[in-house]
């Protein structure tokens, strides 16, 4: 099977050797470039065509999350995980929109990293433990606070798998293959689990599977 192609990309560059030791040390993946920089990552990835690439949200000359969302508009086809100090959830929900798959704490990525690429390339969404556990905790405060209910109860068995499935990052077509239904059954149901649960875009319904540990 062929080496994943990884890039790095952060300012640091004891960092990025520490990142590139560690993966090219596992035998299935190989680091095809390193970036200090947003622009320098746009640049470097759309002349390597990495299937993978590692992103730092704090850089110079273009934060992560704006090269970020420019990288995987060109190539759709490469998942970025975001690697970032920040877990509260404003900075998960943007990199999420950009279209990032993964998000990593920087203090937990020598644990999370291989695991983390590992699901992505599967194409599959990650996000440090301590990232699903902070948002779950938060989800429940406010639920609390707010003295509402959790809208997942309403949701029907169908929905709840789907609901899955979608936040793993399924397309339509995917998912209806899988669960054996027309796509327009299954873009019937989705709309219909986004509008119990008051989600309106992917990159949120992926924010709820998260705190509902649906997916982590």
């Amino acid at each position: 099977m062929a080496s994943l192609r990884i890039l790095i990309a952060d300012d640091h560059t004891i960092l990025r050797n520490g990142l590139r030791v560690l993966l090219e040390r596992q035998g299935e993946f190989i680091v095809v470039g390193e970036a200090a920089n947003g622009r320098e990552a746009i640049e470097l990835a759309a002349s390597e065509a990495p299937d993978i690439v590692i992103m730092d949200i704090a850089m110079p000359l273009m934060n992560g999350i704006e090269a970020a969302g420019r990288i995987i508009a060109a190539q759709p086809k490469t998942a970025v995980v975001i690697l970032s100090m920040h877990s509260d959830e404003s900075y998960v929900l943007r990199a999420l929109k950009a279209g990032a798959r993964g998000y990593l704490l920087k203090d937990s990525a020598e644990n999370d990293l291989i695991q983390a690429v590992r699901a992505v390339a599967a194409g599959k969404a990650f996000f440090s433990p301590a990232i699903s556990k902070l948002l779950a905790e938060d989800y429940l405060r406010q639920i609390r606070q707010r003295g509402l209910e959790d809208a997942y109860d309403l949701l029907t068995a169908r929905e709840r798998e789907l609901l899955q499935l979608a936040a793993e990052g399924k397309s339509a077509k995917e998912i209806a293959s899988l669960l054996n239904l027309s796509s327009h059954t299954v873009d019937t149901h989705r709309g219909n689990l986004m509008a119990k649960l008051n989600i309106h875009s992917v990159p949120e319904l992926i924010l709820y599977a998260v705190r509902k540990g649906v997916i982590r």
